[in-house]
């Protein structure tokens, strides 16, 4: 079974998504911080990291720029969902290695799992 951490804060959001993955066949970890998230990564590797970029504690930027520094921790394709929308923002988060980056207010639950799928069958 392919395992996707899930790193959002906001609880209703984060427990819909939950809710869909698992419903779609994917085993979920669930956190609400990116230090956290970092943790986690040492217990187990996920498939896929579905990660906000405003997060308490640790901001999703951060989360990445601290999760390519650690060799121990192997690469892991990063979706970003976020509020942030700007060009500025998307840039950086692809310059940090995501491979994909959705704007919360425009990309529906459905589109967002579709994309998920496309991003684990490519790996």
């Amino acid at each position: 079974m392919q395992v996707i951490l899930l790193v959002e804060d906001e609880p209703l959001l984060s427990a819909l998504l939950k809710q869909r993955l698992e419903k779609e066949g994917y085993a979920v970890l669930r956190t609400g911080d990116g230090e956290e998230a970092l943790a986690l990564l040492k217990k187990e590797v996920p498939n896929l990291i579905l990660l906000d970029i405003i997060l308490p504690k640790m901001s999703g930027f951060e989360f990445m720029e601290r999760l390519r520094e650690d060799p121990q921790i192997p690469s892991i394709p990063i979706v970003i969902t976020s509020n942030l929308g700007q060009e500025t923002d998307i840039e950086k988060g692809k310059k940090l290695g995501a491979v994909g980056y959705f704007v919360k207010a425009r990309i529906s639950i459905e589109d967002l799992i579709a994309q998920v799928k496309s991003y684990l069958n490519q790996n």
